[in-house]
């Protein structure tokens, strides 16, 4: 960019706080976070807002740190801006100097003590699973493919609801976490599923490291019969982590969206912002609900 078109600084000289919902295809990223070696996320968007506003470095904090790989449809970020860009301009702005895999769909002032992450009150995950015999294409991308045995929602849904609440959930922390303690509350769960497809969501004050993964694994050997709801409880109220050995691939999870205590952006921008597949149980694996 020229010297004569980059922005010059706020008249006041004053930083202003923007808060950014984005949506990113996780599949060309090592995750949310910058890393020594591969592409992230942070980097690519910090990377586009140092093109935008040049008189500062670009630094930008996320409400949830996503895996490698791991999807979002409602990210939310803040940055401290000192050009004089109004926040209604920031999406086009970046959205021209992103690529493809990232768009940013809104923008909103903030005030100056507000923040991404600490200032949510959830973060709602969900992960499409893909039960049919037949791979799809169009599927592979953003869910995981269970194709040996029909899966039983309702035992999986029976599982989760007995984890509603604050716990401890160590049991479901990969190893690595900077957190001083593995306790958090489990706000909200779901389990619906439309034909072929199984959405689970999980919505949580905060999630510890790799923990919505690591739940999955265990759900699916519990639809799948291979692991009992004892157990499944057991292994979880016990915190034994040793026995949870099974994670989900990522390409099956997406951060569904942020809330805080009062909205930021218009409920179309941020809500619920992944599409659905709706596909008949015309190929679904033989074996119908495990008893």
């Amino acid at each position: 960019m020229p010297e004569s078109a980059l922005p010059a600084p706020s008249a006041s000289g004053r930083l202003r706080r923007i808060a950014l919902c984005l949506q990113y295809d996780g599949s060309a990223y090592c995750g949310w976070q910058r890393q020594p070696r591969d592409p992230s996320v942070q980097e690519t968007l910090e990377a586009a807002l140092a093109q935008l506003d040049p008189h500062r470095p670009a630094s930008v904090v996320a409400a949830g740190r996503t895996d490698s790989g791991v999807h979002a449809a409602a990210q939310v970020v803040h940055f401290d801006a000192l050009g004089p860009i109004p926040a209604q301009r920031w999406p086009a702005a970046l959205n021209g100097r992103l690529p493809a895999s990232i768009r940013v769909r809104a923008a909103a002032a903030v005030p100056a003590d507000w923040h991404a992450c600490f200032s949510a009150s959830y973060r709602r995950y969900r992960y499409t699973l893909y039960n049919a015999r037949t791979p799809n294409l169009f599927l592979a991308p953003w869910s995981w493919h269970r194709y040996q045995v029909r899966l039983d929602e309702q035992r999986m849904r029976q599982a989760l609801e007995g984890m509603l609440g604050r716990h401890d959930f160590a049991a479901f922390e990969r190893a690595g976490s900077s957190r001083s303690h593995s306790v958090t509350s489990l706000q909200e769960v779901a389990i619906v599923r439309r034909g072929d497809l199984i959405e689970v969501e999980l919505q949580a004050s905060g999630f510890l490291y790799g923990m919505v993964r690591l739940v999955m694994g265990q759900l699916v050997a519990v639809g799948e019969g291979r692991l009992s709801l004892p157990a499944f409880e057991r292994r979880w109220r016990e915190r034994a982590r040793e026995e949870v050995k099974e994670a989900a691939p990522p390409q099956g999870l997406c951060l569904l969206r942020v809330g805080y205590p009062e909205p930021v952006f218009n409920e179309a921008a941020w809500y619920d912002c992944q599409p659905r597949y709706l596909l008949e149980s015309s190929d679904a694996p033989p074996g119908g609900p495990i008893g």
